[in-house]
């Protein structure tokens, strides 16, 4: 029997990278899940592979800033699985490492909407059901950024510290509904997150990549999947309002 078998779980941005590794694990974990992405085609894949292993996942296309998208997004888990037990906010785009001084109020409104307001749209809409039942479980994927300085550029960085602080912020305020809200903060993982980043500030750039070289090494999104799967099992029944660190040791020093 699977850890979170015959659970319900909506994944965002799960077309690649961290995404695609939190659904296919949750699947092969016993979970049904709607596998969420801007890119429908690609969702469709991973859904495709978890069936092929013998899972249960369905492809929503769901653009996480946009309001009609995330509702269309939770109702698809609830009209064909009959609930939700889960929601991994993991959609997420990096910024250009601008430095606050060449910050535009169209970037900073554009990676807020992402990174910020995307996972609090997701939120406000799974948190009914959860409330009704009791029970329910929110994994939102932050960042070592949302805990440090300068691991990205500013907006970025406020992005992330905003979703950390969210977190803190639901996980306690709902605690005694059955409702469990945390975090993850990857260090550097093998993700496609780099392609939205299209024209990099070469000042903010040098000072976010100061301490790479203290980095013990690159991770695996398989490895944020296991960290993920933990979060939402009971067997993290305890763990609430908090933020994991999953970073190789990059931010101890």
């Amino acid at each position: 029997m699977g850890r979170i078998e015959n659970q319900v779980a909506v994944v965002t941005g799960a077309a690649s990278g961290m995404g695609k590794a939190i659904a296919i694990l949750f699947a092969k974990e016993g979970a049904k899940v709607v596998v969420a992405d801007m890119k429908l085609e690609a969702a469709q894949a991973v859904v495709d592979e978890i069936v092929a292993a013998g899972g249960m996942a369905l492809a929503v296309a769901a653009n996480v800033t946009s309001e009609e998208d995330v509702q269309n997004m939770i109702d698809a888990a609830v009209s064909v699985y009959g609930t939700l037990d889960i929601l991994v906010n993991n959609a997420g785009i990096m910024d250009n490492f601008e430095p606050v001084e060449a910050v535009t109020d169209e970037r900073w409104q554009a990676i807020m909407e992402v990174n910020a307001m995307g996972p609090v749209r997701a939120m406000r809409k799974a948190i009914p059901i959860f409330k009704e039942k009791k029970h329910g479980v929110i994994v939102n994927i932050a960042s070592a950024g949302g805990l440090h300085g300068s691991r990205a550029g500013v907006i970025y960085t406020a992005s992330k510290h905003a979703l950390v602080g969210v977190t803190r912020n639901v996980g306690f305020q709902y605690a005694n509904l059955g409702i469990r809200c945390n975090a993850i903060a990857p260090g550097a993982v093998a993700t496609n997150i780099g392609k939205s980043i299209y024209a990099p500030n070469q000042f903010g750039m040098e000072r976010a990549f100061a301490g790479m070289n203290l980095n013990p090494r690159v991770g695996e999104a398989e490895e944020i999947a296991k960290a993920a799967l933990f979060l939402a099992s009971d067997e993290a029944s305890f763990v609430n309002a908090t933020t994991l660190v999953a970073d190789g040791g990059w931010t101890a020093y």
